[in-house]
């Protein structure tokens, strides 16, 4: 065999022992399906007195992550330390100047700087692979650049959070509300003591830039993401999608429309049936559309040490195997600045509205709606009280832009007793 390939790991956390265990698990493996060994030269992180459960003994040790991308022992940086900027960009932006590899799992850095990091990549000949940055275990990333690489990309969409799935899949079943799922979903370690970045829709959103960017060819435009979190979603909402024969996701969608690129991180209600309302649970899942292969769906865990170390050697493997794919599947320079589309097309929405019980109050909402040239599909009115009335309605196929402000409107109005949620139906 040729000569091994020396890698470096910097963070030591969950992905980065998992990493050093599948080197020490499947090493002949390993080095069979990538014509050369792979090794573990060094190691960062924070602590290195911590017990991880693994024998550090056989590599070296940086206190200084920078220091990995300086070392003449290394050919690859994997990063797993996170961060948008600070030691994981630092470290990164050393090891491509330096010539070296850099895997990492980081989708807030690739997110923010992915442009940057692959013209450098490209210039200094290095590659720079991400995989196990975008919906965990799935293979998704490889097969945009690679298995799909000859279609028009139609339409990317998917649950890529397994958080958001997890809280919104278990008060379903359980009937919890909100708050107790997510208290639930904290003390099971499916959400950090600060779940916002999980349940406001960021994580996931970084993700979707990142299939984005690859599937329509355009740099990175994490800006460009209408972010909407879960917050809001109510029992009440799940309960009602489902008499309606909808279940509530989180759902990222990216499509090039004759507007531009259109890219959505959003709670949505989509058929029970379908592939995503069928899942359950904190696993994730990818929908591609393409011109000539139609519909691929691709599924699987979303995080964990398992899964994202296999995504990380996945990507350590090519690198071995000599494969150069460029981060966003073609040339850096040939990727083109995003148009971004104005408004999200047309679509049904479902709305919830709490309002004054008193006569012709459905009547004056029906006629802001109607103002802004929206109508009623259905309608229903739930049980209520003698002061407020919950009010169930879903709507014909609207611009959201005047969606929006015909809901401003009956914001403001007397007949309103509460902010009004609207999400989108999206047809999956």
């Amino acid at each position: 065999m040729t000569q091994p390939l020396r890698i470096a790991i910097a963070g030591l956390g969950t992905v980065g022992v998992g990493v050093i265990r599948m080197v020490q698990t499947h090493g002949d493996r390993i080095a069979a399906r990538a014509g050369r060994p792979i090794e573990i030269a060094a190691v960062s992180a924070r602590s290195r007195s911590k017990d991880r459960g693994v024998d550090l003994s056989p590599f070296a040790w940086e206190d200084d992550p920078v220091a990995l991308a300086r070392r003449g022992d290394v050919d690859l940086v994997v990063e797993v330390m996170g961060g948008e900027d600070g030691p994981a960009k630092v470290l990164t932006e050393t090891a491509l100047s330096s010539g070296k590899h850099v895997v990492t799992a980081n989708k807030a850095m690739m997110a923010h700087h992915g442009q940057a990091l692959a013209e450098l990549a490209e210039a200094n000949e290095a590659a720079l692979r991400y995989e196990a940055a975008v919906a965990g275990g799935i293979p998704i990333m490889k097969s945009l650049t690679e298995g799909l690489a000859g279609n028009g990309i139609e339409r990317v969409m998917g649950v890529m959070n397994g958080t958001c799935n997890y809280i919104l899949t278990e008060m379903e079943h359980t009937g919890a509300d909100y708050e107790a799922v997510l208290a639930d979903a904290q003390a099971l370690g499916y959400a950090e003591a600060d779940p916002s970045f999980d349940v406001g829709g960021i994580d996931a959103a970084h993700k979707l830039s990142l299939l984005a960017a690859t599937a329509f060819g355009t740099r990175v435009d994490f800006a460009g993401v209408t972010i909407e979190g879960i917050e809001r979603v109510s029992l009440a909402d799940i309960q009602q999608a489902a008499e309606l024969g909808y279940k509530v996701r989180l759902l990222g969608v990216a499509q090039m429309s004759s507007e531009g690129l259109e890219q959505r991180m959003q709670p949505v209600l989509v058929p029970s049936q379908s592939p995503i309302g069928l899942l359950e649970g904190v696993t994730n899942m990818v929908i591609v559309e393409g011109d000539f292969v139609g519909r691929t769906v691709f599924t699987g865990p979303g995080a964990g040490e398992g899964p994202t170390a296999s995504a990380i050697m996945g990507d350590v493997i090519d690198i071995a195997r000599g494969l150069r794919i460029p981060a966003f599947g073609q040339p850096a320079d040939s990727l083109t600045a995003p148009n971004r589309a104005a408004h999200a097309g047309s679509a049904s929405h479902y709305l919830r509205l709490t309002l004054t019980d008193a006569p012709g109050t459905l009547a004056k909402v029906a006629q802001m709606l109607a103002d802004q040239g929206i109508s009623i599909d259905r309608m229903r009115q739930n049980d209520h009280d003698e002061r407020q009335v919950p009010v169930l309605i879903v709507t014909h196929d609207c611009a959201r832009s005047n969606l929006d402000a015909a809901l401003a409107e009956i914001a403001n109005s007397p007949v309103s007793l509460a902010e009004p949620v609207a999400l989108r139906i999206e047809q999956v």
